[in-house]
Parts: C-alpha cells; sequence; structure tokens
C-alpha cells in the first residue's frame, strides 16, 4: 500500500475521531442515544472526508521536512532532542495527574496538549543548550576522573563538523571538493557568514555585488549536490564584532576546523589553536609539479611589475613572470623556467625566453 493511501487512512480515522469528540461535545453527553446520533454521526463522517482529504498535505509534507532535516542533524543534537523529548513527556505524565482530574472535556483534552508542548519545549531547549549542558555533564565527569582531560575550551572535540567562511564560498572551489565527496563530515555555515555574504551581494559596487551572488549560488549548489548536510546554523558569539573573529571563536568553541582561503584568517586561527584546511594549499598540492630548467609555451599578456618583465597565465591560472618578455606581450612564447616561488597565498613561476 503507498504512503498516500496509509496517510488518508489515518486522516479518516483521526479526523472521524475528532468529529465523534467535537459531536459529543455538541450534544452535551457522551452517551449514544437517537437524538446524541443524530449529531456525531454526520460530525463523524464530514470529519473522516475531510481528514482523508487533506491528509497528505498534512502528515506526508511534515514527514518529508522531517526526514530531511533528521538527515542534517548531527549524533549529538539527535542525542539532545531524544534527552528533551524524555524529560518533557515526564514532566507532562506527572502533570496530568491533577489535569486529567478536571471536567468534561477539559479533563480528556489538557492532558495531551501538556504532552506536545513539554515535549516541545525539552526538545527546543535541549537542542538550544545542549553545548552548555554537555559541557557540564563533562566537567562533572572531569572531577570525578581525574584521567579524563579536557581541551582549554572545556568541550569534546567536534571533529565531525567543519566551518566555512565567507571568502571561500565566494572563490567557489570548495563547492566542486565537497560535491565530489572529499569532505565526510557536515558543513556548518554560521548565520553570520550568511549575513556578510548577502551584505557583499547587496553592495552597490558591481564587483562586490557579483562576488556576493556567486557566493549565494555556491552555497545553493553546495545544499542541493553535495553527498554531506550543509547547514545554515544560528550561532551567535558574544564578544565579537568582526565576521573572521566571530568564526575563529565559534571554531575555539566547537574544536573544529575552518575551511578558508582567507591568508589572514588562517594565520589568525593557526595562533590560536584552531586547525585550518586551506584551499590554497590543497590547490598548490594537487597542481602539476613544473621543475627549474622545463619549457612551456605561454602567451604574454601584460607588463609585469620590474622593468622588462611580462606576464602570461597557466590554464590553472598560476602567474608566470617573464623576465625581459616585456617586447612579447600579445605573443605566444616558449619559456624555460628558472624559479618556482609556492606560498599560501599562491604559487609563482620565474622563467625566461627560449632564445
Amino acid at each position: 500500500m503507498s504512503a498516500n493511501a496509509v496517510s488518508r487512512i489515518l486522516g479518516l480515522i483521526i479526523f472521524a475521531i475528532i468529529g465523534w469528540l467535537i459531536g459529543t461535545i455538541w450534544a452535551g453527553t457522551a452517551q449514544l442515544t437517537a437524538e446524541t446520533l443524530r449529531i456525531i454521526l454526520p460530525l463523524s463522517v464530514v470529519g473522516g472526508i475531510i481528514g482523508a482529504l487533506i491528509a497528505p498535505w498534512i502528515i506526508l509534507r511534515p514527514a518529508g521536512w522531517l526526514r530531511r532535516s533528521v538527515r542534517e542533524l548531527t549524533l549529538s543534537q539527535i542525542l539532545a532532542a531524544t534527552i528533551g523529548l524524555v524529560i518533557g513527556l515526564l514532566i507532562a505524565a506527572l502533570v496530568s495527574i491533577p489535569l486529567s482530574s478536571l471536567p468534561y472535556p477539559f479533563g480528556n483534552l489538557l492532558p495531551t496538549l501538556a504532552a506536545l508542548i513539554l515535549g516541545y519545549l525539552g526538545v527546543t531547549v535541549m537542542l538550544l543548550r545542549q553545548q552548555d549542558i554537555f559541557s557540564l555533564f563533562r566537567r562533572r565527569g572531569a572531577a570525578l576522573h581525574s584521567n579524563v582531560a579536557l581541551d582549554a575550551a572545556g568541550t569534546e572535540p567536534q571533529n565531525d563538523v567543519v566551518l566555512l567562511d565567507t571568502s571561500v564560498i565566494i572563490d567557489g572551489r570548495i563547492a566542486d571538493i565537497i560535491t565530489t565527496g572529499f569532505i565526510r563530515t557536515p558543513v556548518w555555515v554560521p548565520r553570520f557568514v550568511l549575513n556578510e555574504l548577502q551584505h557583499v551581494a547587496d553592495s552597490s559596487d558591481t564587483l562586490r555585488r557579483n562576488r556576493g551572488r556567486r557566493g549565494l549560488e555556491m552555497l545553493n549548489r553546495m545544499q542541493k549536490e553535495a553527498p554531506v548536510p550543509v547547514r545554515i546554523v544560528d550561532m551567535e558569539i558574544e564578544g565579537a564584532r568582526q565576521v573572521d573573529a566571530k568564526l575563529v571563536q565559534l571554531a575555539r568553541q566547537l574544536n573544529c576546523p575552518i575551511i578558508t582561503n582567507d591568508y589572514n584568517l588562517n594565520r589568525v586561527a593557526g595562533l590560536q589553536g584552531v586547525v585550518v584546511l586551506n584551499v590554497n594549499e590543497l590547490s598548490n598540492a594537487v597542481k602539476a609539479v613544473v621543475l627549474p630548467g622545463e619549457t612551456l609555451t605561454i602567451r604574454v599578456i601584460q607588463e609585469g611589475k620590474e622593468a622588462g618583465q611580462g606576464v602570461g597565465y597557466l590554464d590553472d591560472g598560476t602567474m608566470v613572470v617573464v623576465e625581459n618578455g616585456r617586447r612579447y606581450i600579445d605573443n605566444e612564447i616558449e619559456v624555460a623556467v628558472t624559479k618556482v616561488l609556492q606560498t599560501n597565498a599562491g604559487r609563482m613561476i620565474f622563467a625566461a625566453p627560449v632564445r
């Protein structure tokens, strides 16, 4: 039987029961007599028909949303939500004892309503405060067992997530890296990073606006195509105003790495003990090695900074500085590599024309 048919049957049963309860309230009694059945039966039939018609929209769609949301949750979040639900239902069970003694129909409806509200509150509170609550238990465990060591931030390493910064999203190469499956952990984009991205996309400067829109497109692509969850997380950091400072502080609290291609952020995060995954370093690591003495065919497109220099680029964007290459601008020439400089900011090749 299809999920659509099952949902319609469930909707029919549930709404028929609701119609029955409304009928008993309307009739003023739950006793079945000829008079009460004239009220209860039509309401039950109407309720069942309505339930069968609208059930796919109120059951299947929320179920699909719930399935997608669970896929994006980390194990710690699922554990926190389960604990919060159990605590909320236990409190609801205690509260239902006095509520069930209330007159009909309050004695029947309020315990169920209390269970729904308290269960929701339990899940919400645990998800919002899971870091603080789990940290409290870890600190108590460390006091009882001296051989348990916690890190300086007082949190357990969260190696199951990585954070993205604004520059690496705009760069776009991270989308290819994630969609090819090299990153196997959930990817988090803090809300303040998304806000900065939107601010860049709304800039009056055309270049910045295009960069911001490209970043939003890359983020949308990752959310649709990535084999791992790419989530926007609402985590605000107090005491920091700049986005980079917030990102580093958040990474320290979660003890998780940052993916970036920003050289300055790389240095600052490294000084504070945060693991940084630099896309430029990855790009340099997988580039084809060019050694001094090898020859290349390069098109010189502009002047260099020094007198007489010409500049060209390889297909992957690597800059090639050609000594005495100014006179070859707008021409393809064969050059011999004389020196290769490789830094975190990229790779630069120095060459000379082949005589």
